[in-house]
């Protein structure tokens, strides 16, 4: 079975939860883990993976909203992460592209929330855009035990190997389905299948062929093709392999 191992889908519009599920099952999607992004969000997360059997949450603040981090998360994270349906946490990292006012805010949560990863045991989902170098230092730095996947990929296949080299995963999605994106198919055809995950990113990053409509779970099997396609395997090897890792990361 297919597994999108990140797609927001409370923040789909177009369709109900109920919908979204419907079409990930029919379009052969058997699970699918649904990210945290801002603090408010985290007991809206929690209530969600609760109420539906085959998805699964993560809990962190993404690196945009780390203004609003609050200590006080950190209590409430632990708690709700007695629950097997948390399965990570993420997303979290470093944003470099929209604001560099306050990387030093994003840098200090960002630290804050490995070392609570480390201490729950759960892996880690890493944003990281335009800020390749300070991730990887940092997750060097602090991070001592979690699995780490680098979530929607964007560098080189250089970074990509760096990060192999240190027992990470590289999850990518469906910008690897973009005519131009060079570097992104390089990756995919460069990492070894053990090292990869699926993901949608959904609502974002829709892939050909619903580029520029809303995105959602049942479009990861479009990344799956595109990647069996660069590498020369068959559909079914990229999922048999990419549902093994993300069984093996998440727990699930």
């Amino acid at each position: 079975m297919l597994i999108d191992t990140h797609t927001h889908i409370d923040m789909i519009e177009g369709l109900s939860i109920e919908e979204i599920l419907k079409n990930a099952s029919e379009n052969g999607v058997g699970k699918i883990i649904v990210p945290c992004a801002y603090p408010k969000d985290v007991d809206k997360i929690y209530d969600l993976v609760q109420k539906y059997e085959n998805v699964y949450g993560m809990l962190g603040v993404h690196p945009s909203e780390a203004r609003d981090w609050d200590d006080g998360l950190t209590e409430k994270i632990k708690k709700y992460s007695q629950s097997s349906k948390i399965v990570a946490i993420g997303e979290i990292g470093l944003d470099y592209y929209w604001d560099k006012s306050f990387n030093d805010v994003q840098k200090d949560v960002f630290i804050k929330q490995i070392k609570l990863a480390n201490k729950l045991n759960l892996p880690i989902s890493i944003h990281d855009r335009e800020a390749h170098k300070d991730t990887f230092d940092i997750l060097k730095e602090y991070n001592t035990g979690s699995t780490i996947v680098m979530h929607c990929f964007s560098g080189s296949v250089e970074f990509a190997r760096e990060c192999i080299k240190e027992g990470w995963y590289i999850a990518l999605g469906g910008v690897v389905t973009f005519k131009n994106a060079v570097k992104t198919k390089e990756v995919a055809k460069d990492i070894p299948l053990d090292r990869l995950l699926l993901e949608t990113d959904a609502p974002y990053l829709t892939p050909v062929p619903y580029r520029g409509k809303e995105n959602q779970p049942a479009y990861v099997k479009f990344v799956a093709q595109e990647i069996a396609n660069l590498r020369g395997i068959s559909f079914e090897e990229v999922v048999s392999a990419t549902c093994a890792n993300a069984q093996r990361v998440f727990k699930i």
